[in-house]
């Protein structure tokens, strides 16, 4: 899937220090895909990531332009399975 980091999310990953292959990688085979409740054009992709210990990356994007639009992405605060 083609994807931009916007400038929010490009500060936010380097931050968390997510790499940009991870969010490629939640993109192209997220265990899950939630709409997001505030926001129509918005799509979260969930991936446990296995060097993380399973913890969940959660890539928030825009779905409505192409290449879709990461808006931000973190992990979830406790290992869970979707």
């Amino acid at each position: 899937m083609d994807f931009i980091l916007t400038d929010h999310a490009r500060k936010r990953c380097a931050r968390r220090g997510i790499q940009e292959r991870r969010i490629r990688e939640a993109l192209e085979n997220p265990a899950t895909i939630e709409q997001d409740i505030h926001d129509s054009d918005l799509a979260h992709a969930l991936w446990p990531v296995p060097e993380k210990g399973f913890r969940i990356l959660r890539a928030i994007y825009n779905e409505t332009v192409h290449p879709v639009a990461v808006v931000t992405a973190f992990f979830e605060a406790k290992a869970k399975t979707p």
